[in-house]
Order: structure tokens, then C-alpha cells, then sequence
């Protein structure tokens, strides 16, 4: 097993536990207002501090609000809030998963290869990106440290969801692309999802009367879930799909649509800019589950489907395929996996898993072929009946070539055939010290001939080289 590199490991939206610090200076650990509930959300969204009390000022842009609020620590079960985004089941499955396979958070003097990555899901996905760098890079600093196999250790990311598109942010517009071997992610809306613009514009009520709970404000106070919004052209207008900056969309302030958009597109230039990025990218998505794809404004309302016209490209309940498909790709892309599941569950999906497990543990090898000398020959393109036909020959053995390449070979064979493949000269020659020979081959019938030169038997590692020469009948007297 190769744990060389260190593994990132990112949630979805909601996906990470939230507190704030206290004003005594408590850590934001010891007073968290959004954490593992048992499934009691309901008591989450009502007690006091709630996450509802955590709603993001106007204007926020990239920035933090200053409210003390930090990111604690990753999911582990069942987390909603009704009506934004989905229920997704939690992390502990994944993160168990990449301990039984040799990784470990950092413990007393021994330096981390898994570093579980929380971020505060509210704020803005640049803003998130950009913090990443000060919490992973310094982490793999002291695991290089070590020295060895460890010295230029990379990064692999894993994200589920949006911390798929914190860790593009990070890896395309923050320098990231320089430490970063791998990124995994696991049902990301690389292009947005249309559940988003749902949400954002009918507005999130839950409950009857004095049980009734209004989360509309804090949904479109949130910088990251309108980045959540569908990039590609999803908006119906009865004759045509239009982007979301090609119209007005209702309830949304204007200036937050333009800005999530903008954070696509930039992203898009900057894989655009950059040809390893595609390389780099690995997609597991969610497909044949019934999806959102498509959208009606009127009146102040949105109003789904599941196809384009009369196409259904279905997804995983949550992001459509459209939206889980990368910048600048088709839906038949090769650079992803396809796994018929939902969206909550892709983390906790058993082939999923096995696909993360071989991305992290195959090496960035080509495998050689058993052919590792390499030779240079000179064959003369014409000589006279009657001639010797002069062949020399150079071997050159690859420096890297593994346990066959411990030396050049002592002798090769040259054959001559003729244009039918008969056989009318073979001479083997052996080598002298720097791995050159020559043989002078004679009495060879006028025509055109193939001269090979090859190892004397075929499992010698030897990579043939073939030439031609035309044997010319004198003239006559």
C-alpha cells in the first residue's frame, strides 16, 4: 500500500459541524449550534442559538462575517435542513474506509496523511478555497518533512459535493495545482444544479402553525448555496434553455446570481489555462435516479422538471448529469465513473469506495515493456552484387529500465529476408565493451532485402530494428 501522499478529505454543504467561540475564549468545539443530531433536526432549527440565528449579512461577498462561527469538525450521520439542498448521510463510513487503508490524522509527534477538512458551508466557496490552503499546506510541510518516500508527497483530495468545488477553487485559482497530485469528487455540481434555484426563489417553509418554521432568509443569505445554482443554460422560456445571466430571477438579488455565476466561469477559464487540470480530475457521479434538470420562472415561482424537452438525462436525485459533468465536457466523457446512486449516499456506496481506494493506491507508472535495449544500426541502402554488406550496430540500454537492464546484451543476431521472407543470411555478433559490433555479410542475391537486427533469442530484451537495402546486379560486360 502507497501512503506516500496525504489524503484531503471534504464535505458537502452541511456537511461540517459548526460552532462559535466563546466570548471567555471557549473553543468553538464547546459550543456548537449545528452538529450530529441524532436526526433531530427539528431541535437544531428551533433551540436556542440555532443555525437559523447564523443567517449571513447582506453584502457578504467572499468575506467572513465576523461572528465567531468556525468549523468543528465533519458530519458523522443522517444532516439536513428541510428544503436546502438534501439529507445526506455522514462521513464516518468514507473516513474509516481511508484509515483501513493506512491513513491517520496527526496524533502526538507523528505528522498526518489524513486531513479532515470542515469548512463553514455558509460562507462563499473562494472564500473557503482560499482557507484551505492555510490549514493543508502546512500539514503536508511536516508530513515532507520526514524525508524519503515522503519528501515530495502531494495532495489527493477527496470531496463530496460542493467541498469538490472549494477544492477546485483552491487547486485552480490559489496556486493549489502545485501541490495537488489527485481530485477525487464524489456527485459534485461541477455546473450548478437547477434544486438550487428551487430553494432560492419559492423559499424554504416548513411545518403548521406554531410548528412552522421560515428558513427563506437564511437559505438566500448564503453566498455558497447560490454558487450551488445551475451554470448551464437550464431556464425555460417556452421556446428555448436560458442561463441564469440571460434573464431575471425572481426573490434573488441580483448582484448574488451574477457573482455565483462569475464563480464558474472563472473556474472554467482557469482549467481552461491550464492543460493538467483535466488530468488531474477524477468524477464519480450519480446516474438513473430521477433528477431536477430544468426549470419555469413565472409569477415569482420556479417550477422543475426532470428533462430537456423531451430528453431525460436523469442523475443522482440531487445533481443532474448535466451539472455533475465538467467544464468544457460531454456526457459521455471519459473521466468519469458512473454509479447508480443518490446523491446522499455516493460517500457511503461500497463501489465508490473500491473507486476511491484504487485512485489512491495505483502508482503513476507506466509499465515498461520487457524489450529495454534499444539499438542503433547502419545498413547501407545500396551496395553491388559481389560486395560485402557492411552492418554496424550500437546498443543503448535505458537507465531506468529496471531489473533487465543490467547491462547491453554480449551478442545480437542480424538476419536478411528477402521481399517473400526467405531467410538467405543470419550471423550473430558479438559485442565488444561499449556494447558495438559489425558484421560483413556476403554472397547476397541481387533484389531488395529487410536486414533485422535483433536479440539472439526473444526473451533477450531486446527492441528490433529493421532496415532496407537493394543488393544491385552488376553491369554487364
Amino acid at each position: 500500500m502507497n501512503n506516500a501522499d496525504v489524503v484531503v478529505v471534504l464535505p458537502g454543504i452541511m456537511g461540517s459541524t459548526l460552532g462559535v467561540r466563546g466570548k471567555d475564549g471557549s473553543p468553538a468545539g464547546d459550543n456548537l449550534f449545528w452538529a450530529p443530531s441524532g436526526g433531530a433536526v427539528w431541535n437544531l432549527l428551533t433551540r436556542r442559538n440555532s443555525i437559523l440565528d447564523h443567517a449571513l449579512p447582506e453584502g457578504i461577498g467572499d468575506a467572513h462575517p465576523g461572528d465567531g462561527v468556525e468549523p468543528v469538525g465533519l458530519m458523522p450521520d443522517v444532516h439536513a435542513i428541510p428544503g436546502i439542498w438534501t439529507p445526506l448521510k455522514g462521513y464516518d463510513v468514507l473516513v474509516n474506509h481511508l484509515r483501513s487503508l493506512g491513513y491517520h490524522e496527526a496524533t502526538g509527534d507523528r505528522p498526518a496523511n489524513l486531513i479532515l477538512a470542515p469548512y463553514d458551508w455558509r460562507l462563499s466557496n473562494r472564500y473557503n478555497g482560499q482557507r484551505l490552503g492555510t490549514i493543508i499546506e502546512p500539514a503536508l510541510d511536516r508530513w515532507r518533512a520526514q524525508g524519503g518516500q515522503y519528501a515530495d508527497a502531494r495532495v489527493v483530495f477527496v470531496c463530496h459535493s460542493m467541498g469538490g468545488l472549494v477544492a477546485r477553487w483552491y487547486i485552480e485559482r490559489c496556486g493549489g495545482h502545485e501541490v495537488t497530485r489527485k481530485l477525487i469528487t464524489l456527485g459534485t455540481p461541477w455546473r450548478g444544479a437547477t434544486n438550487a434555484i428551487e430553494q432560492l426563489v419559492n423559499g424554504v417553509r416548513k411545518g403548521v402553525g406554531p410548528l412552522s418554521i421560515n428558513l427563506t432568509d437564511f437559505a438566500r443569505s448564503l453566498p455558497s448555496l447560490h454558487q450551488l445554482m445551475p451554470e448551464f443554460a437550464c431556464i425555460t422560456d417556452g421556446s428555448g434553455f436560458l442561463k441564469t445571466t440571460e434573464t431575471t430571477v425572481p426573490e434573488l438579488r441580483t448582484e448574488m446570481v451574477k457573482d455565483a455565476m462569475a464563480f464558474h466561469t472563472d473556474l472554467q477559464e482557469a482549467e481552461r489555462g491550464r492543460a493538467e487540470s483535466r488530468a488531474m480530475a477524477h468524477l464519480v457521479v450519480g446516474i438513473r435516479q430521477p433528477t431536477n434538470t430544468t426549470v419555469r420562472l413565472a409569477n415569482g415561482r420556479a417550477t422543475v422538471s426532470e428533462t430537456f424537452g423531451s430528453e431525460n438525462d436523469y442523475g443522482d436525485g440531487t445533481v443532474p448529469l448535466t451539472g455533475a459533468i465538467g467544464h468544457d465536457e460531454r456526457l459521455d466523457t471519459n473521466i468519469a465513473v458512473r454509479v447508480p446512486e443518490n446523491h446522499s449516499a455516493l460517500q457511503c456506496n461500497r463501489f465508490v469506495l473500491d473507486q476511491v481506494q484504487e485512485l489512491l493506491t495505483a502508482t503513476p507508472v507506466r509499465r515498461r515493456d520487457l524489450s529495454i535495449v534499444s539499438l542503433r544500426a547502419r545498413v547501407p541502402d545500396l551496395v553491388v552484387e559481389g560486395e560485402l554488406l557492411e552492418v554496424g550496430v550500437d546498443t543503448d540500454v535505458d537507465a531506468d529500465a529496471g531489473p533487465l537492464g543490467a547491462g547491453p546484451p554480449s551478442s545480437l543476431a542480424i538476419t536478411v529476408t528477402t521481399e517473400r521472407g526467405k531467410v538467405i543470411a543470419r550471423e550473430v555478433v558479438t559485442l565488444d565493451g561499449d556494447g558495438s559490433g559489425r558484421a560483413s555479410l556476403a554472397d547476397l542475391p541481387p533484389g531488395t532485402h529487410t536486414v533485422t537486427v535483433s536479440g539472439v533469442t526473444p526473451s533477450a530484451g531486446v527492441r528490433t530494428v529493421t532496415s532496407s537495402t537493394m543488393v544491385w546486379p552488376p553491369a554487364p560486360v
